[in-house]
């Protein structure tokens, strides 16, 4: 009866012992797709950092419509700028080249975020709107928002006051601070937006409009390469900003690398001399 009994108990015993091996197989393929995987994003860049050199191209967002800091030629589809020198200097030290990528202003941060380009330079304002979807580098250098007119007419309009009349003529390009400036405090002159930045000074030099408010970088060089422009205080522009360049948001080792680098630039005379060539 001892030996019946424990026959039940010995089949029960050969079962799990049967099966024991097969679940042990089971499992292996888990843990080897699992150390794959791992394997694989050690492979794959986790930062642009690893990824620039890589690819061996630094890929660029610009406007191509600011100068002194991004300009492309029509005829020639070459850029130029402050930050085109600036931008085969940063792709230089992570032994790439630059490839520019066409953008707007009201694109820029969107064709960064979704992954068309690695860094948006070119006179990049650093706002709190565009910090919420990327990260900005350390600042290049401060700036705001001034007046450039015709010269005979610089006396007319030194304060938003005297912009903000009736019978004004204000004109603005499309899609970045310029506009949300002008939109925010002109209520009562007339403010027309014009498509092309390339060629909205020539709207004040024909007199079809009488004032336009943007960086006060920008109305110094106007002013230099048009005679009939005047730049309105820009020494003490009606706001305070800076420039940076705009980064993937999240990317915190090429946000730092990309600080350290304009650091360096911007105290060992690099920027200086880049800026200098455009607006001396």
């Amino acid at each position: 009866m001892k030996r019946a009994a424990t026959l039940p108990a010995l089949a029960c015993l050969l079962a799990v012992t049967a099966a024991a091996p097969a679940a042990s197989y089971a499992s292996a393929p888990a843990a080897g797709t699992a150390a794959a995987a791992t394997a694989q994003r050690d492979r794959r860049p986790a930062t642009l950092l690893d990824a620039v050199p890589r690819r061996g191209v630094l890929r660029v967002c610009t406007t191509g419509d600011y100068r002194p800091f991004s300009y492309r030629d029509p005829a020639t589809g070459n850029y130029r700028g402050v930050d085109i020198d600036l931008a085969r200097d940063l792709a230089k030290s992570l032994d790439a080249t630059p490839r520019y990528v066409p953008t707007t202003w009201a694109g820029l941060v969107g064709d960064l975020t979704s992954g068309r380009c690695d860094i948006g330079m070119g006179g990049v304002s650093i706002t709190l709107a565009r910090a919420r979807s990327v990260y900005f580098s350390e600042p290049t250098r401060t700036d705001g928002k001034t007046p450039v007119v015709r010269c005979a007419d610089q006396d007319k309009y030194r304060t938003l006051e005297q912009i903000d009349r009736p019978g004004i003529r204000v004109v603005v390009n499309p899609g970045g601070t310029n506009e949300q400036f002008a939109r925010a405090h002109i209520k009562r002159a007339t403010l027309t937006v014009h498509p092309d930045n390339t060629t909205i000074f020539d709207e004040i030099i024909a007199g079809r409009a009488d004032v336009m408010m943007t960086d006060a970088s920008e109305t110094r060089y106007q002013a230099k390469i048009h005679p009939e422009l005047c730049a309105v205080h820009p020494d003490q522009p009606f706001t305070f900003a800076e420039k940076g360049y705009a980064l993937p948001r999240g990317d915190d080792q090429f946000k730092a690398y990309v600080d350290q680098w304009v650091h360096l630039a911007t105290h060992d005379g690099t920027y200086r001399k880049y800026e200098d060539a455009w607006m001396k």
